[in-house]
């Protein structure tokens, strides 16, 4: 899980750096604004990354997705950039899961002594 998860993460981190450039764009907000929130933002995607298998960092993760989507009040792309990576997240947490039942599974298969 935690594999699928920080790629998940490191493109939001990207994502989330290209969304500033654009809301900088937006006379309505200051730059010193949008840099602290992208920056925050981008600090809590690669942390995270470390945070995957800790307690509630799968949660966490959920919250920055909801932000991200949140985000598209200020820079309409991402809604539907937000949704992807929500969707994205949701994918990498369902499936990583079932990869580590999997390998768990395996790995109990090969220690019994009766497996060959």
């Amino acid at each position: 899980m935690r594999t699928l998860c920080a790629s998940t993460l490191i493109g939001e981190f990207f994502i989330v750096g290209f969304a500033g450039l654009v809301a900088m764009k937006d006379p309505d907000l200051s730059t010193g604004t949008v840099w602290t929130v992208c920056g925050i933002a981008m600090f809590l995607c690669v942390a995270l990354c470390g945070m995957i298998t800790r307690p509630g960092g799968v949660t966490l993760g959920w919250v920055l997705q909801i932000a991200l989507v949140a985000s598209g009040f200020f820079v309409p792309a991402m809604f539907f950039l937000g949704t992807v990576f929500a969707v994205l997240w949701w994918a990498s947490v369902h499936f990583g899961r079932k990869v580590d039942e999997a390998k768990a599974r395996f790995a109990a298969q090969a220690d019994r002594p009766d497996a060959a």
